[in-house]
């Protein structure tokens, strides 16, 4: 089929346009509703302690063709959330979280690794309570798709922390210093952005 020279130019600078915005680093914001950390740690050698913090807000660049990526997630110290509210309340106080005195927690990554095309690893920096310390987190699972005519990307990823490398050691070691983080991200390229 022959195509008037214009249209077939046309045809392939979309083509090339679509190919170019999928090769290239991508944008995406965390969506609220599926972004949050949970995190377990051994209460007086008995029981977990479960809890989760959220929803967390935040922008993931990734660049798959490139196997690179950088984020930064910013976490509301004050939303832990225990399913007890005095529990929740005395994580808040200055001896643990100090909420007031430090709102945010932020992971900064720039180190993604990647496996082929499967990503494998986020490393960065956690700054929590004052203190900014290394954080790797291993990804359980990442995948990405269309919905809703939007481009979506997200995962679960699964790292760990000495609650004491940040000066938060009350009771340390009757509830335990290693705490394991679980955290879900999911987030959507900008209308603006689809290819």
């Amino acid at each position: 089929m022959n195509l008037p020279r214009l249209s077939r130019a046309a045809a392939l600078g979309a083509l090339f346009a679509g190919h170019a915005a999928v090769a290239g680093p991508a944008v995406f914001t965390l969506e609220p509703a599926h972004s949050f950390v949970q995190f377990e740690l051994l209460h007086f050698g008995t029981s977990t302690a479960r809890g989760r913090f959220g929803p967390i807000s935040g922008q993931v660049t990734l660049d798959r063709a490139a196997g690179s990526g950088s984020a930064r997630i910013v976490i509301d110290t004050a939303s832990v959330s225990t399913g007890l509210r005095v529990f929740d309340a005395r994580i808040r106080r200055s001896d643990l979280l100090a909420s007031d005195d430090f709102p945010q927690a932020v992971f900064s990554a720039e180190s993604f690794r990647f496996e082929g095309e499967r990503l494998v690893e986020v490393g960065g920096t956690l700054s929590l309570h004052g203190v900014s310390r290394p954080l790797v987190l291993r990804a359980l699972r990442f995948g990405c798709e269309t919905r809703a005519g939007r481009e979506v990307c997200g995962g679960d990823f699964e790292g760990e922390l000495l609650r004491s490398d940040f000066g938060v050691d009350y009771l340390v070691p009757l509830v335990a210093d290693r705490v394991r983080l679980l955290v879900q991200v999911e987030g959507a390229r900008p209308e603006a952005a689809r290819p």
